[in-house]
Protein backbone atom coordinates (compact mmCIF):
# COMPACT_ATOMS: atom_id res chain seq x y z
CA UNK A 1 0.00 0.00 0.00
CA UNK A 2 2.66 2.42 0.66
CA UNK A 3 4.28 2.05 -2.65
CA UNK A 4 1.01 2.82 -4.46
CA UNK A 5 1.06 6.19 -2.02
CA UNK A 6 4.26 6.96 -2.91
CA UNK A 7 3.56 6.50 -6.66
CA UNK A 8 0.43 8.45 -6.12
CA UNK A 9 2.34 11.29 -4.38
CA UNK A 10 4.75 11.38 -7.08
CA UNK A 11 2.22 12.00 -10.26
CA UNK A 12 0.27 14.04 -8.11
CA UNK A 13 2.82 16.45 -8.04
CA UNK A 14 4.36 16.04 -11.37
CA UNK A 15 3.42 16.13 -15.30
CA UNK A 16 5.46 15.20 -18.07
CA UNK A 17 4.96 17.99 -19.83
CA UNK A 18 5.78 20.47 -16.91
CA UNK A 19 8.20 18.78 -14.80
CA UNK A 20 12.05 19.48 -15.23
CA UNK A 21 13.34 17.12 -13.04
CA UNK A 22 11.03 13.91 -14.78
CA UNK A 23 12.04 15.21 -18.35
CA UNK A 24 15.73 14.98 -17.31
CA UNK A 25 15.59 11.66 -15.40
CA UNK A 26 14.05 9.98 -18.70
CA UNK A 27 16.14 9.50 -21.91
CA UNK A 28 14.35 7.91 -25.13
CA UNK A 29 16.29 6.70 -27.45
CA UNK A 30 19.46 8.00 -26.04
CA UNK A 31 22.20 6.50 -23.95
CA UNK A 32 22.54 8.78 -20.51
CA UNK A 33 25.18 10.49 -20.27
CA UNK A 34 28.40 8.90 -19.11
CA UNK A 35 30.03 9.34 -15.48
CA UNK A 36 33.66 9.97 -15.20
CA UNK A 37 36.36 7.35 -15.03
CA UNK A 38 35.78 5.87 -11.55
CA UNK A 39 32.89 8.44 -10.56
CA UNK A 40 31.07 5.91 -7.93
CA UNK A 41 30.32 8.80 -5.79
CA UNK A 42 26.69 9.71 -5.83
CA UNK A 43 25.39 12.93 -6.71
CA UNK A 44 24.40 15.47 -3.62
CA UNK A 45 21.85 14.27 -1.70
CA UNK A 46 22.32 10.66 -3.62
CA UNK A 47 21.61 7.75 -1.20
CA UNK A 48 22.08 4.43 -1.50
CA UNK A 49 22.60 0.54 0.19
CA UNK A 50 26.20 -0.71 0.07
CA UNK A 51 24.87 -3.31 -1.92
CA UNK A 52 23.66 -1.38 -4.85
CA UNK A 53 27.37 0.50 -4.82
CA UNK A 54 28.39 -2.19 -7.27
CA UNK A 55 26.39 -0.87 -9.74
CA UNK A 56 27.34 1.57 -12.46
CA UNK A 57 25.56 5.00 -11.78
CA UNK A 58 24.89 5.27 -15.43
CA UNK A 59 23.35 1.67 -15.94
CA UNK A 60 19.71 1.86 -17.34
CA UNK A 61 17.32 -0.04 -14.17
CA UNK A 62 14.30 0.40 -16.11
CA UNK A 63 13.49 0.26 -19.80
CA UNK A 64 10.03 0.74 -21.14
CA UNK A 65 10.34 -0.34 -24.52
CA UNK A 66 7.39 1.13 -26.82
CA UNK A 67 7.04 4.31 -24.34
CA UNK A 68 8.38 7.62 -26.63
CA UNK A 69 9.46 9.55 -24.60
CA UNK A 70 10.13 13.06 -25.86
CA UNK A 71 10.16 12.21 -29.06
CA UNK A 72 7.64 14.15 -31.40
CA UNK A 73 6.03 11.99 -33.85
CA UNK A 74 7.51 12.25 -36.93
CA UNK A 75 10.59 10.79 -35.32
CA UNK A 76 8.82 7.85 -33.30
CA UNK A 77 9.30 4.38 -33.98
CA UNK A 78 7.40 1.37 -33.03
CA UNK A 79 10.99 0.06 -31.06
CA UNK A 80 11.45 3.46 -29.09
CA UNK A 81 12.07 3.18 -25.52
CA UNK A 82 12.48 5.25 -22.18
CA UNK A 83 15.01 4.56 -20.45
CA UNK A 84 16.31 5.64 -16.57
CA UNK A 85 19.46 5.16 -15.02
CA UNK A 86 20.91 4.13 -11.75
CA UNK A 87 21.50 7.89 -10.48
CA UNK A 88 17.93 8.76 -12.01
CA UNK A 89 16.36 6.25 -10.26
CA UNK A 90 18.20 6.78 -7.03
CA UNK A 91 17.06 10.93 -7.60
CA UNK A 92 13.54 9.44 -7.33
CA UNK A 93 13.77 7.51 -4.20
CA UNK A 94 15.61 10.32 -2.52
CA UNK A 95 12.76 12.63 -3.05
CA UNK A 96 10.23 10.18 -1.76
CA UNK A 97 11.56 8.13 0.59
CA UNK A 98 15.46 7.71 0.96
CA UNK A 99 15.51 4.87 2.92
CA UNK A 100 13.36 3.01 1.21
CA UNK A 101 14.36 -1.25 1.32
CA UNK A 102 16.18 -2.81 -1.70
CA UNK A 103 12.86 -5.02 -1.88
CA UNK A 104 10.79 -2.50 -1.68
CA UNK A 105 12.14 -0.24 -4.80
CA UNK A 106 11.85 -3.11 -7.17
CA UNK A 107 8.22 -3.08 -6.35
CA UNK A 108 8.49 1.03 -6.30
CA UNK A 109 10.17 0.71 -9.97
CA UNK A 110 7.14 -1.59 -11.16
CA UNK A 111 4.46 0.55 -10.15
CA UNK A 112 6.80 3.81 -11.53
CA UNK A 113 7.28 2.44 -14.95
CA UNK A 114 3.37 1.52 -15.11
CA UNK A 115 2.66 4.66 -14.01
CA UNK A 116 4.91 6.78 -16.35
CA UNK A 117 2.83 4.58 -19.05
CA UNK A 118 -0.66 5.67 -18.26
CA UNK A 119 0.31 9.43 -17.49
CA UNK A 120 1.47 9.59 -21.08
CA UNK A 121 -1.81 7.63 -22.25
CA UNK A 122 -3.60 10.39 -20.25
CA UNK A 123 -1.62 13.13 -21.99
CA UNK A 124 -2.46 11.39 -25.27
CA UNK A 125 -6.12 12.29 -24.26
CA UNK A 126 -5.90 15.18 -23.29
CA UNK A 127 -6.33 14.90 -19.63
CA UNK A 128 -3.36 17.65 -18.48
CA UNK A 129 -5.60 20.02 -19.97
CA UNK A 130 -8.33 22.07 -18.68
CA UNK A 131 -9.25 23.69 -15.03
CA UNK A 132 -9.63 20.03 -13.17
CA UNK A 133 -6.52 19.25 -14.14
CA UNK A 134 -4.90 22.47 -12.64
CA UNK A 135 -7.02 22.28 -9.43
CA UNK A 136 -5.87 18.61 -8.74
CA UNK A 137 -2.14 19.96 -9.58
CA UNK A 138 -2.74 23.12 -7.26
CA UNK A 139 -3.88 20.69 -4.05
CA UNK A 140 -0.91 18.59 -4.99
CA UNK A 141 1.38 20.79 -4.52
CA UNK A 142 0.18 21.76 -1.31
CA UNK A 143 0.44 18.43 -0.07
CA UNK A 144 3.73 17.88 -1.43
CA UNK A 145 5.06 20.96 0.21
CA UNK A 146 3.10 20.21 3.28
CA UNK A 147 4.78 16.55 4.10
CA UNK A 148 8.38 18.55 3.07
CA UNK A 149 7.59 20.59 5.79
CA UNK A 150 7.53 18.16 8.32
CA UNK A 151 10.06 16.23 7.08
CA UNK A 152 12.24 19.52 7.46
CA UNK A 153 10.81 19.75 11.01
CA UNK A 154 11.33 16.25 11.96
CA UNK A 155 15.33 16.79 11.22
CA UNK A 156 15.41 19.68 13.14
CA UNK A 157 13.64 18.37 16.03
CA UNK A 158 16.22 15.06 15.26
CA UNK A 159 19.42 16.98 16.42
CA UNK A 160 19.45 15.96 20.21
CA UNK A 161 22.86 16.36 21.68
CA UNK A 162 24.17 14.44 25.00
CA UNK A 163 23.84 17.61 26.94
CA UNK A 164 20.27 17.83 25.88
CA UNK A 165 19.53 14.24 27.05
CA UNK A 166 21.54 14.87 30.24
CA UNK A 167 19.45 18.01 31.39
CA UNK A 168 16.47 16.47 30.65
CA UNK A 169 17.51 13.26 32.35
CA UNK A 170 18.55 15.00 35.60
CA UNK A 171 15.57 17.55 35.68
CA UNK A 172 13.21 14.57 35.05
CA UNK A 173 15.10 11.70 37.24
CA UNK A 174 11.05 10.32 39.00
CA UNK A 175 10.58 9.28 35.48
CA UNK A 176 13.09 6.63 35.10
CA UNK A 177 11.95 5.03 38.30
CA UNK A 178 11.19 1.39 37.90
CA UNK A 179 9.04 -0.37 40.67
CA UNK A 180 8.34 -4.17 41.79
CA UNK A 181 5.06 -4.33 43.17
CA UNK A 182 2.12 -6.83 44.46
CA UNK A 183 -1.25 -5.65 43.16
CA UNK A 184 -4.93 -6.64 44.15
CA UNK A 185 -8.12 -5.74 41.58
CA UNK A 186 -11.53 -5.87 43.07
CA UNK A 187 -13.80 -5.64 40.40
CA UNK A 188 -16.45 -3.05 41.34
CA UNK A 189 -19.58 -5.16 41.21
CA UNK A 190 -20.30 -8.91 42.07
CA UNK A 191 -21.25 -11.18 39.24
CA UNK A 192 -24.92 -12.51 38.98
CA UNK A 193 -26.56 -14.50 36.41
CA UNK A 194 -28.95 -12.62 33.67
CA UNK A 195 -31.56 -14.59 34.53
CA UNK A 196 -31.90 -13.96 38.47
CA UNK A 197 -32.77 -10.15 37.41
CA UNK A 198 -35.10 -11.11 35.13
CA UNK A 199 -38.26 -10.64 37.08
CA UNK A 200 -36.83 -8.00 39.11
CA UNK A 201 -38.14 -4.49 38.46
CA UNK A 202 -35.88 -1.60 38.02
CA UNK A 203 -35.45 -0.07 41.02
CA UNK A 204 -35.01 -3.67 42.61
CA UNK A 205 -32.26 -4.03 40.16
CA UNK A 206 -30.53 -0.54 41.25
CA UNK A 207 -31.12 -1.97 44.82
CA UNK A 208 -29.36 -5.00 43.90
CA UNK A 209 -26.10 -2.79 42.13
CA UNK A 210 -25.83 -0.49 44.95
CA UNK A 211 -25.75 -3.96 47.58
CA UNK A 212 -23.44 -5.18 45.65
CA UNK A 213 -21.06 -2.48 44.86
CA UNK A 214 -20.89 -1.91 48.45
CA UNK A 215 -20.65 -5.52 49.36
CA UNK A 216 -16.89 -5.01 47.00
CA UNK A 217 -16.01 -1.68 48.57
CA UNK A 218 -16.34 -3.26 52.15
CA UNK A 219 -13.63 -6.41 50.77
CA UNK A 220 -11.49 -3.76 48.87
CA UNK A 221 -10.70 -2.53 52.66
CA UNK A 222 -10.73 -5.82 54.21
CA UNK A 223 -8.02 -7.06 52.04
CA UNK A 224 -5.98 -3.74 52.53
CA UNK A 225 -6.08 -4.21 55.79
CA UNK A 226 -4.84 -7.99 55.35
CA UNK A 227 -2.07 -6.53 53.03
CA UNK A 228 -0.74 -4.24 55.59
CA UNK A 229 -0.83 -7.16 57.98
CA UNK A 230 1.21 -9.35 55.56
CA UNK A 231 -1.14 -11.70 54.05
CA UNK A 232 0.15 -13.36 50.62
CA UNK A 233 -1.22 -10.84 47.51
CA UNK A 234 -1.90 -14.22 45.54
CA UNK A 235 -4.01 -15.74 48.20
CA UNK A 236 -5.90 -11.63 48.74
CA UNK A 237 -6.46 -11.80 44.65
CA UNK A 238 -7.91 -15.26 44.60
CA UNK A 239 -10.33 -13.93 47.63
CA UNK A 240 -11.23 -10.73 45.83
CA UNK A 241 -12.12 -13.15 42.68
CA UNK A 242 -14.33 -15.20 45.24
CA UNK A 243 -16.28 -12.75 46.61
CA UNK A 244 -17.21 -11.27 43.15
CA UNK A 245 -18.34 -14.75 41.94
CA UNK A 246 -15.82 -14.82 39.01
CA UNK A 247 -14.98 -18.85 38.56
CA UNK A 248 -11.84 -17.27 36.22
CA UNK A 249 -8.16 -18.16 37.66
CA UNK A 250 -6.89 -14.95 39.13
CA UNK A 251 -4.56 -12.95 37.64
CA UNK A 252 -0.89 -12.76 38.51
CA UNK A 253 -0.41 -9.82 41.21
CA UNK A 254 3.40 -9.57 40.13
CA UNK A 255 4.56 -6.40 37.77
CA UNK A 256 7.20 -4.17 37.23
CA UNK A 257 5.80 -0.11 36.63
CA UNK A 258 7.03 3.05 36.02
CA UNK A 259 5.09 6.20 36.32
CA UNK A 260 4.35 6.05 33.09
CA UNK A 261 2.72 2.81 32.65
CA UNK A 262 0.31 3.40 35.93
CA UNK A 263 -3.40 5.27 35.40
CA UNK A 264 -2.70 9.23 36.02
CA UNK A 265 -4.67 8.51 39.55
CA UNK A 266 -2.35 5.73 40.43
CA UNK A 267 0.77 7.54 39.72
CA UNK A 268 1.28 8.18 43.75
CA UNK A 269 2.36 4.36 44.04
CA UNK A 270 5.81 5.77 42.64
CA UNK A 271 6.09 7.99 45.86
CA UNK A 272 5.58 4.78 48.36
CA UNK A 273 8.78 3.53 49.98
CA UNK A 274 9.63 -0.35 49.80
CA UNK A 275 7.63 -2.14 52.08
CA UNK A 276 4.52 0.38 52.12
CA UNK A 277 0.80 -0.66 51.24
CA UNK A 278 -1.02 2.07 49.30
CA UNK A 279 -4.54 2.83 50.20
CA UNK A 280 -7.19 1.57 48.26
CA UNK A 281 -7.32 3.20 44.66
CA UNK A 282 -10.72 3.57 42.90
CA UNK A 283 -10.18 2.15 39.35
CA UNK A 284 -12.96 2.45 36.29
CA UNK A 285 -14.03 -1.01 36.62
CA UNK A 286 -12.93 -1.29 40.59
CA UNK A 287 -10.26 -0.75 43.26
CA UNK A 288 -6.54 -1.26 43.71
CA UNK A 289 -4.08 -2.24 46.32
CA UNK A 290 -0.56 -1.73 45.49
CA UNK A 291 2.26 -3.16 47.51
CA UNK A 292 5.69 -1.80 46.59
CA UNK A 293 8.56 -4.56 47.12
CA UNK A 294 11.85 -2.50 45.32
CA UNK A 295 12.46 0.82 43.58
CA UNK A 296 15.46 1.58 41.46
CA UNK A 297 15.89 4.18 38.77
CA UNK A 298 17.05 3.57 35.40
CA UNK A 299 20.64 4.67 34.59
CA UNK A 300 21.40 7.20 32.02
CA UNK A 301 22.70 5.16 29.35
CA UNK A 302 19.58 3.13 29.34
CA UNK A 303 17.58 5.68 28.98
CA UNK A 304 19.31 7.91 25.98
CA UNK A 305 17.19 6.42 23.32
CA UNK A 306 13.86 6.53 25.06
CA UNK A 307 14.84 10.64 26.06
CA UNK A 308 15.57 11.13 22.69
CA UNK A 309 12.26 9.77 21.45
CA UNK A 310 10.61 11.71 23.97
CA UNK A 311 12.26 15.21 22.96
CA UNK A 312 11.76 14.86 19.59
CA UNK A 313 7.83 13.87 20.26
CA UNK A 314 7.89 17.21 22.15
CA UNK A 315 9.68 19.97 19.80
CA UNK A 316 7.75 17.82 17.03
CA UNK A 317 4.65 18.97 18.54
CA UNK A 318 5.78 22.63 19.59
CA UNK A 319 7.32 23.38 15.90
CA UNK A 320 3.27 22.36 14.80
CA UNK A 321 1.58 23.82 17.54
CA UNK A 322 3.21 27.44 16.59
CA UNK A 323 3.16 26.98 12.63
CA UNK A 324 -0.75 25.97 13.16
CA UNK A 325 -1.33 28.66 15.97
CA UNK A 326 0.04 31.16 13.31
CA UNK A 327 -3.23 31.61 11.34
CA UNK A 328 -6.78 30.20 12.47
CA UNK A 329 -9.52 28.80 10.13
CA UNK A 330 -13.02 30.00 10.01
CA UNK A 331 -15.86 28.28 8.48
CA UNK A 332 -18.80 29.19 7.59
CA UNK A 333 -20.73 26.58 9.60
CA UNK A 334 -24.76 27.24 7.28
CA UNK A 335 -22.72 25.41 4.29
CA UNK A 336 -21.02 22.57 6.34
CA UNK A 337 -23.97 22.07 8.74
CA UNK A 338 -26.03 18.99 7.67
Amino acid sequence: MKIYLLVSLLFGSLSWGQATSLRSALSSERPAVPTAAGAETPADGLRHESGASTIALDKPLITIRGLCGGLSADTATSDCKTVMTRAQFEEVINALEPNMPRHARREFALHYAEALVMARKAEEIGLDKGADYEEQMKLARIQVLSQDLKRVLQAKASQISDEDIEDYYRNNITRFEKAEIERIYVPKTQQTSSASDNNLSDAEKRERMQKSEQTMKEEADNLRAHAVGGEEFAKLQADAYKVAGIKSGAPNTSLVVRRSSLPPNHVSVMDLNPGEVSSVLADSNGYVIYWVKKKETLPLDQSREEIKATLRSQRMQDEMRGIQNSATPTLDESYFAR
